[in-house]
């Protein structure tokens, strides 16, 4: 995505994903367009997707509809097979436990192991956008690194902290076809999807039928 070139910068090591963030998220959405929300059951949620091998204008168009997208379902995270897409890529607009705002784009992205005396678990609520209307708690690392390409190719890594990690955890399960739901034990998993069917979601969704 030429255009966004110079959107963000790495530094130690780690993107820069805090500066301008207003600017930068007002102007990808300003160019996208708003999809559908696939929800629990679609095939593309339930199986991992496809590499990004091609970085140019599809990518750039597909990353402003995300944006839209997730805009418009009031959303601080959207994986591309949310919105029906088969490609590695999720997009992200989040506070971090500090109320620093984040903003970026992540393709084929993997996390790193991080070593147990880095890890300490935070046992909050979390809820997804292809389950709606339905939260549990879920533990996870509250520090979470993951690395990958951005819009254009360039090889970045993401760190993040509190309610960030889990959202930077939460995106790449999606990508490989993992929800939160599934890291729940059975009988809240059930529960789960029992709020999701007594609910009405507040954005349109896409029918599996």
């Amino acid at each position: 995505m030429a255009q966004h070139d110079t959107d963000e910068r790495i530094s130690d090591e780690f993107v820069v994903d805090t500066e301008d963030c207003e600017e930068r998220e007002r102007a990808y959405r300003e160019r996208g367009t708003a999809r559908p929300i696939t929800v629990f059951g679609h095939p593309l949620l339930h199986r991992e997707v496809k590499d990004v091998t091609e970085f140019g204008d599809e990518l750039a168009a597909l990353v402003d509809d995300m944006f839209a997208s997730q805009r418009a379902a009031e959303g601080v995270g959207l994986a591309a097979n949310q919105i029906g897409v088969d490609l590695k890529v999720f997009v992200y607009d989040c506070a971090d436990d500090d109320g620093v705002r984040h903003v970026g784009v992540v393709c084929n992205p993997v996390l790193d192991e991080l070593p147990a005396e880095e890890r300490v678990l935070d046992d909050n609520n979390e809820g997804c956008l292809s389950v709606p209307t339905a939260y549990a708690e879920l533990a996870r690392p509250d520090v979470a690194v993951v690395r990958g390409q951005d819009a254009t190719g360039r090889p970045i890594a993401v760190r993040g902290t509190g309610y960030f990690a889990r959202c930077l955890q939460h995106e790449t399960d999606h990508l490989y076809g993992r929800l939160y739901i599934d890291r729940l034990s059975k009988r809240e998993r059930k529960k789960a999807l029992k709020m999701m069917e007594e609910g009405t979601p507040r954005y349109e969704t896409v029918p599996n039928d």
